[in-house]
């Protein structure tokens, strides 16, 4: 007799697959990509109270690797408003353990008050400074000694120079098997010219150009393209970047 479960898991690995190829699937999640960023799509949501500002495709994919490798540690650069942390802090609490790790240029009071006062607030931690700085890393590399099982986020500056900086410096901490995801890689899919505010990221300079660059130099890491064929529509394609075991 057939296991059912299995049976599921199977057509639904064939229907990701088969994304992958479906033009008229991938032009229409190109095109509402495009249109949704122009929206601010993302700031739409929040989790338990904290604005999160991402897309609910990708926390989807997040909470799908982390109930799947029910890591020790989470490590996420950039901060903002809490958001991700007290959702990546939900499902530990769920799962039963675990810690999350924020690190931040710059916790502004009321955010850092919110998050404190958060009912997850007792799996969370934070740390204040340049997710680059050597001091930094090395409070980080104390906090992750132990931990079997590390997942590694970067939301912090979208430049690829820091992007690239902090693959560099936090790619070790991720443990065989784990995943560090690479938020923003969306940016070098947008059209040219499209962002109407100045910022120091842009087509040619962003996450994506350095995960690719990345890679060069780092075959032990693989971009998940199951994902990216799962979502279609987020802000991480070619972001999600899984260590071999």
């Amino acid at each position: 007799m057939s296991d059912p479960i299995q049976s599921f898991i199977e057509e639904r690995n064939q229907r990701i697959a088969q994304n992958g190829t479906n033009e008229a699937l991938q032009q229409a999640a190109a095109s509402f990509n495009v249109a949704s960023h122009s929206s601010h799509y993302s700031y739409n949501f929040s989790w338990m109270g904290r604005p999160i500002i991402q897309y609910p495709q990708d926390m989807i994919a997040m909470q799908e690797i982390i109930w799947e490798l029910k890591p020790d540690l989470i490590i996420e650069t950039g901060i903002a408003h809490g958001g991700s942390l007290i959702y990546y802090a939900s499902i530990m609490e769920l799962i039963g353990k675990g810690e999350v790790l924020g690190i931040d240029i710059d916790i502004r009071a009321h955010n850092r008050a919110e998050i404190e006062k958060h009912p997850m607030f007792r799996r969370i931690k934070m740390i204040e400074g340049s997710s680059v700085s050597a001091d930094i890393v090395e409070l980080v590399k104390k906090e992750a000694e132990g931990k079997e099982t590390v997942l590694v986020c970067l939301d912090s500056n979208h430049t690829h120079e820091h992007v690239f900086q902090e693959l560099n410096m936090y790619a070790p901490f991720v443990t065989p098997g784990s995943y560090i995801v690479v938020f923003d890689t969306i940016v070098e899919d947008l059209p040219e010219g499209y962002f109407t505010q100045k910022r120091a990221w842009g087509v040619g300079d962003n996450p994506k150009t350095a995960v690719h660059e990345f890679l060069k130099s780092n075959p032990q890491f693989t971009i998940d393209h199951s994902i990216d064929n799962k979502l279609l529509i987020g802000v991480a394609p070619h972001g999600y970047l899984k260590r071999a075991k």
